[in-house]
Order: C-alpha cells, then sequence, then structure tokens
C-alpha cells in the first residue's frame, strides 16, 4: 500500500524546528517587541509591554533560584487566569526549573496526589477562588505550615515541599509572598544569567496531570522543545504577527491557555489578553471589544455562552480576525454564528492531548467552513499521524481506526511510571491516542470516537475510573459505573450508575454531598441511577454502550 493510499501523514515544512529554551525564545521576542503590549490582565488592571513583562520574570526567577530551589526542581502552581501565573511559567523556565499545573478546580485530596507524585519543592498558590478556600485546604493538609517559617516546612504527608508561595499582599503564617521573589540582589540575578546557557531545549519544563481510564492521574512531562515549537506553529497556523491580540479566556492550567495561548503569543510577539480569573461570557466579549483583539480562544460552550450572553449586540468584535476552538466537535450552526456574527472568518479547529504539547492536527484559516466542522484539519508541521487498526497494521484512507501520532511534540513520559508510559509510548516513538479517526484522500483528520470512555464536558477531560473509584469509597457503595451522555450545552454530562451495598439505602443528592468538596466540581454526576446490577459481557466486562443508550432514551438525549 502506498502512502497516497494509506493513512499515514506527514506535515513537510519549509520552516524548520526551533531549538531554544523557552526562556531564550521569549527573551528573543521581549528585545525585539520591547515597547509592544505583552500581557494585559482586566481584572488585575494589568497592562505590561513586553520589557516590563521580562524585568518581572528575571525577578522572579532569580528569585526563585534565590530559595535555594535547583535546575530540575518542581514547583507547582494552584491559581486561576492572573498575571502571577504567567510571570512564573516563564520565570520557572528561565531558572530550569519544571512547572507543575495543579487544575484550580481541585481539591486537597487532588492537591496532595499531585504534589507527592512528582515531590514539588515549592507551590505558588492562590488565597481563594470563588467558594474554594485554598489557603484552608493547604492549612488543613499541612497543619505544620502554621508553625513554621518560609522555607522550613516539615510536613509530613508532602516531605518534600519546603516552599508555600502565595499570591496577594496579605500576610499567611509558614508563607512567602509572590511578591517577595522580586527583591533579590545582583547575586542572584547574575547567578541566572550563567544557569540560563547551561540549559537546554531538551530539558524536562512541565508537568500536565492527565487521568487515565485506569488507576490515578498521571503526569504528562514536557520539554522546552515540545512547548516552544508546538505554541509557534498554533500561532503560525493562525497568520499571527506581533500585530495580534489573543483574548484568552481558557484556564492556565491546561496547554490551552500556557502553550497555544502564551506561548503561540510570546514567538509571534503578540499580545496575551486575560479578561478575567475564569471564564464569563460577558467579562470575555469585554475584554475583546475594550482591548481590540484579533483572536479569541475558547471551547464550544464557551463561544455558545457568548452567543447568548445578554448585550452581545451592544460589543464591538470587528477587530476579531482569528482565534481557535477546541475541546470538543462544534456544531456546523454555531460555527456559522462565530464566523458571521462575531467577525471570526479565520478561526481554526484544533486537535491533540496533553502528551502531544497538546496540538497535532489543525484547519487552515481559508479551509472551507465544512472542513472547519467535519474535521480536525490537516496534521502540524514536522508531525507525523497514521490510522491504524487492532493489529497496529495502517488502514486505508477513510478507514476508522485508532489515531497515533508521532514527532517532536511527544511527551518525554508519564513522570516516574515507566510501565503507564509503554501503554502509550511505543517503542518506535508513536503515541497511542485512544481516540478513533479517518484520514481522508486530502489528508484530513475526522474524530469519530474514543477507544476508551474518556467523557469530555464542556472541554474538561473527565475519566470514568477516576470517579468510579471516588464512590467506591463511599461507605454505601458497592460498585459504580461511569459513563457520558449527551448534552446540548456541555456536549456531555456524567452519569454513574451506583449498586448498593445489600440493605443499603441512598438517595442522589447524598452521593452528590459526598463528592463536593471531594472531586472537582466538572467531575461529580450530574445524572445517578442506582440499579441491582450492570450490563455484561459473558467475560464480565461492564457494557458502557448500553448503559448510555439506557440513559439517551430514558432522558430523551440524542
Amino acid at each position: 500500500m502506498n502512502d497516497l493510499n494509506s493513512s499515514y501523514v506527514h506535515g513537510a515544512s519549509d520552516e524548520p524546528l526551533k531549538y531554544q529554551t523557552i526562556g531564550a525564545a521569549f527573551d528573543a521576542t521581549a528585545a525585539k517587541f520591547a515597547t509592544r503590549d505583552a500581557l494585559i490582565v482586566v481584572h488585575q488592571g494589568i497592562r505590561w509591554s513586553y520589557a516590563e513583562l521580562a524585568a518581572r520574570v528575571a525577578e522572579c526567577a532569580a528569585g526563585l533560584l534565590a530559595l535555594g530551589l535547583e535546575p530540575g526542581e518542581r514547583i507547582g502552581i494552584w491559581a486561576p487566569n492572573c498575571s502571577e501565573w504567567v510571570v512564573t511559567q516563564l520565570a520557572s523556565a528561565k531558572a530550569g526549573l519544571i512547572l507543575v499545573n495543579i487544575n484550580p478546580a481541585y481539591r486537597a485530596a487532588e492537591l496532595e496526589f499531585c504534589l507527592r507524585a512528582v515531590g514539588c519543592r515549592a507551590l505558588v498558590l492562590a488565597p481563594r477562588l470563588k467558594r474554594s478556600d485554598y489557603l484552608g485546604m493547604l492549612g488543613a493538609l499541612l497543619p505544620e505550615l502554621e508553625h513554621s517559617t518560609p522555607g522550613a516546612l516539615h510536613a509530613e504527608r508532602l516531605p518534600e515541599l519546603k516552599w508555600v508561595i502565595r499570591l496577594g499582599t496579605e500576610k499567611t503564617r509558614g508563607c512567602l509572598n509572590f511578591d517577595e521573589l522580586g527583591r533579590q540582589g545582583d547575586a542572584a540575578q547574575l547567578r541566572l544569567r550563567e544557569l540560563e546557557s547551561t540549559l537546554r531545549p531538551d530539558d524536562a519544563v512541565n508537568i500536565q496531570f492527565t487521568s487515565g481510564t485506569t488507576g490515578q492521574p498521571k503526569g504528562a512531562t514536557l520539554s522546552h522543545d515540545n512547548l516552544i515549537n508546538n505554541g509557534y506553529f498554533v500561532g503560525r497556523g493562525m497568520r499571527l504577527t506581533e500585530h495580534d491580540r489573543i483574548c484568552i479566556p481558557v484556564p492556565l492550567y491546561h496547554c490551552f491557555g500556557m502553550v497555544m495561548g502564551n506561548l503561540a503569543a510570546i514567538t509571534h510577539g503578540a499580545a496575551m489578553i486575560y479578561p478575567a480569573e475564569s471564564f464569563d461570557p460577558a467579562l470575555t466579549l469585554a475584554a475583546v471589544a475594550g482591548e481590540r483583539a484579533t483572536a479569541l480562544y475558547g471551547v464550544p460552550t464557551m463561544f455558545i455562552a457568548e452567543l447568548e450572553a445578554a448585550g452581545f449586540r451592544d460589543h464591538d468584535l470587528s477587530s476579531l480576525r482569528t482565534g481557535i476552538m477546541a475541546g470538543a466537535p462544534c456544531p456546523v450552526e454555531i460555527m456559522r454564528r462565530v464566523i458571521h456574527e462575531m467577525h471570526m472568518p479565520e478561526i481554526t479547529i484544533c486537535y491533540g492531548m496533553t502528551e502531544t504539547s497538546p496540538v497535532s492536527f489543525q484547519t487552515a484559516p481559508d479551509d472551507l467552513l465544512e472542513r472547519r466542522v467535519a474535521t480536525v484539519g490537516r496534521v502540524h508541521p514536522h508531525l507525523r499521524a497514521k490510522v491504524v487498526d487492532a493489529e497496529g497494521r495502517c488502514v486505508a484512507r477513510g478507514v476508522a481506526g485508532e489515531l497515533h501520532t508521532r514527532g517532536y511534540s511527544v511527551m518525554q513520559g508519564y513522570w516516574g511510571e515507566p510501565e503507564k508510559t509503554r501503554e502509550v509510548l511505543d517503542t518506535a516513538g508513536w503515541m497511542h491516542t485512544g481516540d478513533l479517526g479517518v484520514i481522508d484522500a486530502d489528508g484530513y483528520c475526522r474524530i469519530t470516537g474514543r477507544a476508551k470512555d474518556l467523557v469530555i464536558r464542556g472541554g474538561e477531560n473527565v475519566y470514568p475510573r477516576e470517579i468510579e473509584e471516588f464512590l467506591h469509597g463511599h461507605a454505601k457503595v458497592q460498585a459504580a459505573q461511569v459513563c457520558g451522555v449527551p448534552d446540548p450545552r456541555y456536549g456531555e454530562e456524567v452519569c454513574a450508575w451506583i449498586q448498593l451495598k445489600s440493605g443499603a439505602t441512598a438517595t442522589e443528592e447524598e452521593m452528590r454531598e459526598y463528592c463536593r468538596e471531594q472531586i472537582a466540581h466538572y467531575k461529580i454526576p450530574r445524572y445517578i441511577r442506582f440499579v441491582s446490577e450492570f450490563p455484561m459481557t459473558i467475560t464480565g466486562k461492564v457494557q458502557k454502550f448500553v448503559m448510555r443508550d439506557v440513559m439517551r432514551k430514558e432522558l430523551g438525549l440524542e
């Protein structure tokens, strides 16, 4: 079978890959576009040029080194979208540290797992977000904190964690304030300059937790080389220049914000605009209009919320040109409305996964509407992809199979879990995505399903096994099975079937209350059914497709 007939594609490019660290790439842009807007954070009243951002990043990086943190050590960040998140991302990279992204929706147990799994030496955190009291949760997890001095924490549950760095001006016992990181002398700056010349693009720089269908979340380990190139080619796919201004309402803890947002902007000299701590449609529209944004990011549910927002037509969105929609399939009518009503004729669709830094396919600004709705575009420059059958053989064009990707963007592996890494990353370097796809005659890829039972709720990945194991911890629960069911707003919602222990009784609200304050809100099942048994195969495997079909019919969902 020749390449023209097989489901194998290669992103040939006349532009070479970059081989530089994130710090070097940022410094080059800051020098070239020193006076241009770099970072606008509307809710904090911040507007920094590239020169101003570079000064703050250098101060923070030197401050982190002055704490005694060494290259290769891990620093966690648990905060919503804010200027400090961006500064920490760039400063940790310049200092040779590995940034560990903590989902702002996580609760104490999830935080503890992530910090322990990678041995974080420091944690940057916001005091709170909405109803989440981060300092309170951390204090309950680490009672030793309030009796310690900054940098001298000795916590039984997290013995490697020494520094807790809090945002804001208030003082908290045992914590260093983030602003204090910038108060270092010339010696720290000299050490930073000496260190930067020793860092390599192949060094790990970021760990993002992505749950599996079995077991606990795994830390996908990504390098400077992974991220800087993916950010650059995502930006090139949107035709970004230094004149662009990107409104980024998606979360920074995810690759969508920190790579497709920040690094795409930084590698092209564009401005980053953050409208709020977390997504708010009205504030996003106001930021686009007020800052004359040329690009807007979001998952489909965000664009739907913006289109339906009160006063939508009062906002002047005529400055928009492009953007990215990703995270879930987009209905054709919504795409049409975004293009015409939001003035985004060049909006692109991206597909990928955390383990591939993240983007491996992207539509082009001039692709036909049908292509931008029905497919995820063509393979990215310098990447390879193929669709294979159950035996791993490449199938013919137009035939469905599992999508595999290979190239510079593939992660180094799951932190400290070589066996889990080998389950998804083969010896030839192919990442097994677990997604089912079809590559057509023109090289466009269409995602048709998932080999695993991943649920995507409003762009958030929800892994049934993780919720099932949590529900099994309830004293009344004998067994639990979780699946996704269609939802017009979020794409999918979480549904749990629960088998109670003999003689036990429970209510749906009781189960949801058990979940609250323990797992992230988007993981809490919207639908709960108590059952005496699960649909099973003859070999004893649960048939989740039967569960989904039953729920679709019962709820009238399609």
